[in-house]
């Protein structure tokens, strides 16, 4: 027997699927028709309606929508995916400074399959902030452990940029 919340993470599932066969509005007006099937204040909701409104380019919107997530103690992967997508939100805006701080501290937070997810949007926020050689040396050191050869001078290369010892 299929339980409420997986019938409604279904449906969830299946709208995000169809983004592309919908008008913006139209959208929006669905998630947010199936975010009204959750409690007022339900974090999952809120995070789903960010999302929305961050896919249709509504930036402050969902800015404001992820952080009420996050302080309604969003669970699991989707606070990780809020952090990331919060994150990105922000550069977006011009706020890559407070992008970094939210990346660099989700990445002391834990890690999961979502590492390199992190890594690269930080990599953007630091290439944002004026700080190019540490974005490249970023998303290189991320790089290198899907590599067949070479991890051992990328490794240095990756090092140098950000130290100066001759790459």
């Amino acid at each position: 027997m299929t339980t409420p919340e997986a019938r409604w993470e279904r449906r969830l599932k299946e709208l995000w699927a169809s983004f592309d066969d919908h008008g913006p509005e139209d959208f929006l007006r669905r998630i947010e028709a199936l975010a009204a099937d959750l409690p007022p204040g339900d974090a999952v909701a809120l995070y789903e309606l960010a999302s929305a409104h961050d896919a249709l380019d509504h930036e402050e919107e969902a800015a404001a929508l992820y952080r009420r997530a996050l302080a309604a103690g969003l669970p699991g992967g989707r606070r990780r995916r809020a952090v990331i997508q919060l994150a990105s939100t922000l550069r977006n805006l011009g706020r890559a400074e407070e992008s970094i701080a939210l990346l660099v501290n989700e990445r002391k937070a834990c890690s999961d399959e979502l590492d390199d997810a992190v890594t690269a949007f930080l990599s953007l926020a630091l290439a944002d902030a004026g700080r190019e050689r540490e974005a490249a040396a970023l998303a290189l050191t991320a790089l290198v452990p899907h590599l067949p050869e070479y991890r051992r001078s990328l490794t240095h290369y990756a090092r140098a940029l950000t130290t100066g010892d001759g790459a």
